[in-house]
């Protein structure tokens, strides 16, 4: 299940995206606009900007900004800083692999053989996607 994090992380680029072309917005009027909590936000904002996503201008007129096109921002990078691995049981994940505590035999396991299968399907989609095809989509379903 997509997190929360994750949720308000895509959320706020793709704000951000739209208005790509006007001055850094305040974390409280992105908040407002996709109603999540301030608070968490900022610490969201925070590691994407770290991650080089967004870059942030302080004082009047300050707020956030997308440092990339949001053609080049990919969900499966912001799905890896908000929530760490895409596969859904540890040892079917290429970044964050763990073995299976309860796993006698990895190589014949026939849940982690199906778990491979769905983990590579989603990070196809995941690593298709940019904010920018997000952005596009919401144009779309518009009715």
């Amino acid at each position: 299940m997509l997190s929360k994090k994750t949720k308000y992380a895509i959320k706020a680029l793709v704000v951000l995206g739209k208005n790509a072309d006007q001055p850094p917005m305040q974390i409280s009027k992105i908040a407002e606009l996709e109603k999540i909590p301030k608070k968490f936000l900022e610490q969201i904002l925070l590691d994407m900007r770290n991650a080089g996503f967004l870059y942030s201008k302080k004082g009047a007129g300050g707020g956030y900004a997308l440092n990339k096109d949001p053609k080049d921002i990919y969900l499966v990078s912001i799905m890896r800083i908000t929530d760490g691995p895409i596969a859904m049981v540890p040892c079917a994940s290429l970044n964050f692999y763990h073995r299976c505590d309860e796993c006698h035999q990895e190589t014949s396991c026939g849940i982690r053989d199906v778990f491979v299968e769905v983990r590579d399907a989603t990070l196809k989609i995941l690593t298709e996607t940019s904010i920018a095809d997000v952005i596009a989509r919401e144009g779309h379903l518009i009715i």
